[in-house]
């Protein structure tokens, strides 16, 4: 999976949020930094370079619709994350988290319950 710029990101948060739209209805949903339509029009298309968009032709204008699962997207995303920034250790980023107070003792316990339970 190639990766991804910020805007494409979010363009795909859209996309994967409505799960077919037109360039219309993706900038309608951008919030903050609106891009202008044709150059929203190119980042679609980019995605679609990338093979994580489709569409469906209605003559001259496209629908849009996502061919990557934001599930794929997110085994990928982390996968490289924890390889880039973790040496490939899980432990490294659970102990991360836990040395910056983004989780809990309960939350590990209960990561800790998922695990033993799954076998």
């Amino acid at each position: 999976m190639q990766k991804l710029t910020n805007k494409e990101e979010e363009i795909m948060h859209i996309l994967w949020k409505l799960e077919k739209a037109f360039v219309k209805d993706v900038l309608e949903e951008i919030k903050d930094d609106k891009p202008h339509y044709n150059t929203l029009s190119t980042i679609i298309r980019n995605l679609e370079e990338k093979n994580y968009v489709d569409h469906n032709a209605y003559g001259n204008t496209h629908q849009y619709y996502p061919v990557v699962t934001k599930e794929d997207y997110r085994k990928g995303f982390m996968s490289n994350a924890i390889e880039s920034y973790f040496n490939n250790s899980y432990k490294s980023m659970i102990s991360f988290f836990a040395k910056e107070e983004k989780i809990s003792a309960e939350e590990l316990r209960e990561i800790l319950d998922m695990i033993e339970n799954k076998k």
